[in-house]
């Protein structure tokens, strides 16, 4: 069951891989719009106060939110992956970046920080449907990261262009756990209901 699911997920990620890749350029920027004003929503709701948002390094593909460092008083934090397929965030500061066990640049040499420190995490993803489960890339780190419940209770949103919202369900494991959301050039869509793992 587990090989059907994993040759569905690689048809899917073909599929919407070649989607992504012929978003013009005034969807990323009503996506930027978008973002900046989810987050003040967001935020507001969250009503945490010195806290990081969690954002991630733009990948081929992706939609690039480091336009954040420069547009928002809120303290930044990246993700780094490790060998033991986790992934831990840190403080985004202005020292050099590293490449961590996947060859993204990540603010290794900071400290890790803890789910009490964030406030909000922003994923990329390639595809999401509308039950909130995320197609990513198949390391699994966001599922491993949010399965502990102190994580899976920040909310976490993915950054998408609306041609990637799945009106179907997208092939899922059984250890997969659905997102908050998305953001994408039609703003903000919150799921009104997630999966809760005991």
């Amino acid at each position: 069951m587990f090989n059907e699911i994993k040759l569905k997920k690689e048809i899917k990620r073909k599929e919407y891989n070649l989607i992504r890749q012929s978003i013009p350029l005034i969807i990323q920027e009503k996506i930027k719009i978008s973002i900046n004003n989810a987050l003040m929503e967001l935020l507001s709701e969250n009503k945490s106060t010195n806290k990081y948002l969690g954002i991630y390094w733009p990948l081929k593909g992706e939609f690039d939110i480091r336009f954040l460092k420069e547009k928002t008083n809120q303290k930044l934090a990246l993700p780094a992956s490790s060998n033991n397929g986790s992934i831990t965030y840190h403080h985004w500061s202005e020292k050099n970046l590293i490449s961590d066990s996947n060859n993204i640049p990540s603010p290794l040499k900071e400290n890790i920080l803890s789910h009490n420190d964030l406030s909000i995490l922003l994923v990329p993803a390639l595809a999401i449907d509308q039950e909130g489960y995320r197609l990513g890339y198949g390391g699994g780190y966001f599922d491993r990261l949010r399965q502990n419940k102190s994580w899976r209770s920040i909310p976490s949103f993915v950054i998408i262009s609306d041609n990637c919202v799945s009106e179907s369900p997208l092939p899922r494991d059984p250890w997969d756990i659905p997102f908050n959301g998305w953001i994408n050039e039609n703003g903000l869509h919150k799921i009104k209901q997630t999966k809760q793992l005991s």
